[in-house]
């Protein structure tokens, strides 16, 4: 089923150009059409353009009338766009259909538009880093953004660490949201946070050290976000390097300390992150939250 593709770049400066040229290389060997925005490539010093023309493609891919609006890459430059971006527009796109999809330093836009709209994005692959690798994209990643442009999606599963397995079977109803902590944690206390209670917050990170993720979650925790939710899914925290005066304090420090803080439950292992094989989750929709034994869901049905 042939869709139409928007690339953009919101935040970071593309610097694997190549990386994203296999990328769309691939999304129309898959049938599709693609479009990159022209500034796609742009560069002021670590972004993708100055403000300007990065608010620019953000308008041009609200304005696309594509079924997916996909980003290049995360990095940083989309917290400093917040006051100015098109949320009328975006949310008209979204109502005709338009999918927005990232991660990474995209949390920032799909928070902000959940918190200024209610509508729902997409936390999912980028071109350059998911479907621009050599020598293949994962299969799982393909698979679920295939299930999310022919909208056949209707959940995600993944097996919990046998230390997890529930004793007594699990569920929760609540807006799923989140993405990427330190961007979550950056958001906390402004406009364009969220006020979502009894939810499920999903959270994952790269390049951060475990005190680093701790600090973050202690800024959540205490700024009431964390008490609010029904649980919390962990994704995948990677690219971080031990320290010898670490002296045993690690991520699984960090997860048992969180779980004492918090009564919702804490289940680790979701597949997200920055890591090969992501699921698409919709951040903003209503989902369920099922596990039992060591078998974890969450589902969401048919989104049209």
């Amino acid at each position: 089923m042939t869709k139409r593709i928007y690339i953009f770049s919101p935040s970071s400066a593309v610097r694997n150009k190549a990386a994203v040229r296999r990328g769309v290389a691939r999304l129309k060997a898959m049938g599709h059409e693609v479009e990159l925005d022209p500034a796609v490539f742009a560069t002021h010093m670590r972004f993708a353009g100055d403000d300007e023309t990065r608010l620019a493609a953000i308008g041009r891919a609200a304005a696309s009338g594509a079924d997916v609006a996909i980003i290049t890459r995360g990095g940083y430059g989309l917290t400093r766009l917040l006051p100015a971006l098109p949320y009328k527009q975006i949310a008209r796109a979204i109502d005709g259909g338009t999918q927005f999809v990232g991660l990474s330093d995209f949390t920032a836009f799909q928070n902000a538009v959940l918190a200024e709209t209610g509508r729902v994005t997409w936390a999912g692959p980028a071109i350059g880093e998911d479907f621009g690798v050599e020598p293949e994209p994962d299969d799982i990643m393909q698979a679920c953004f295939d299930d999310l442009v022919t909208e056949q999606g209707e959940g995600t599963g993944w097996q919990l660490p046998a230390a997890e397995r529930t004793a007594e079977p699990l569920q929760e109803k609540g807006v799923l949201w989140g993405g990427n902590l330190a961007i979550i944690a950056a958001l906390a206390g402004t406009p364009w946070m969220p006020k979502v209670k009894g939810g499920i917050l999903f959270l994952e990170d790269v390049h951060e050290h475990p005190y680093r993720i701790e600090r973050m979650l202690t800024q959540l925790l205490y700024a009431g976000v964390l008490q609010r939710q029904k649980a919390i899914l962990l994704g995948h925290f990677t690219n971080w390097v031990p320290v010898p005066h670490d002296k045993g304090f690690k991520l699984k420090t960090v997860v048992d300390w969180l779980r004492t803080q918090v009564k919702a439950p804490v289940l680790t292992g979701l597949p997200f992150g920055h890591v090969p094989t992501k699921v698409c989750l919709p951040v903003g929709a209503k989902v369920t939250l099922a596990a039992e034994g060591r078998d974890a869901f969450v589902l969401w049905g048919h989104r049209h």
